[in-house]
C-alpha cells in the first residue's frame, strides 16, 4: 500500500530516509522534510507492507533547467529507498508511478531523475524503469 506522506509520518520518512542518505541524523531529514513539506511543490509517499513502512519516494516540481528536458515545470525523483529485505517485490516501481501521477496532476509532461556516477544500483534501477540516460558530469570545486 503507498500513502501520501503528511506531516505525521515525518518520523517514519526520516527514519527510512536515514537508511539512504546516512550522512543525515533523522532529525536533520525531519527538519529538511518538513521544510520541503511546506512549502508545497513537492511530494513524499510512503510504501507499507502489512502496516510496515518499508520504502518511500520523494519527488518534486522543478522550473529550473533539468538536463534532456524541453518543457517545464518537470517532475523530478529525487529520493526513492526500499529497505532491503522489501526489495524485489515491486515496490520501487510502484512508488516511481505515484511519483509519475503526481507530477502528471501538477502539469507534468517530463520526468527526470539522477544518480551519483558510482551508483550502480540506482542507475540499474533507473534503466529499469526505462529513464533514457542524457548526460554524465563530474562536478569540481576548490577553496579560494
Amino acid at each position: 500500500m503507498i500513502k501520501k506522506a503528511e506531516t505525521c509520518d515525518l518520523e517514519r520518512l526520516a527514519n527510512l530516509a536515514a537508511f539512504m542518505w546516512k550522512n543525515h541524523t533523522t532529525q536533520d531529514l525531519i527538519d529538511e522534510f518538513s521544510g520541503i513539506m511546506l512549502k508545497g511543490n513537492a511530494q513524499f509517499f510512503l510504501q507499507y507492507e502489512h502496516d510496515i513502512p518499508v520504502g518511500f519516494a520523494q519527488c518534486q516540481l522543478r522550473n529550473d533547467y533539468v538536463e534532456g528536458t524541453a518543457t517545464n515545470p518537470v517532475g523530478y525523483l529525487e529520493g526513492i529507498f526500499i529497505r532491503e529485505d522489501y526489495r524485489h517485490k515491486g515496490y520501487a516501481r510502484e512508488l516511481l508511478s505515484a511519483c509519475e501521477e503526481w507530477a502528471k496532476m501538477n502539469g507534468c509532461v517530463e520526468f527526470a531523475s539522477d544518480c551519483e556516477m558510482d551508483n550502480d544500483n540506482g542507475f540499474a534501477f533507473h534503466k529499469a524503469m526505462n529513464f533514457t540516460e542524457v548526460n554524465r558530469i563530474i562536478c569540481f570545486t576548490k577553496k579560494l
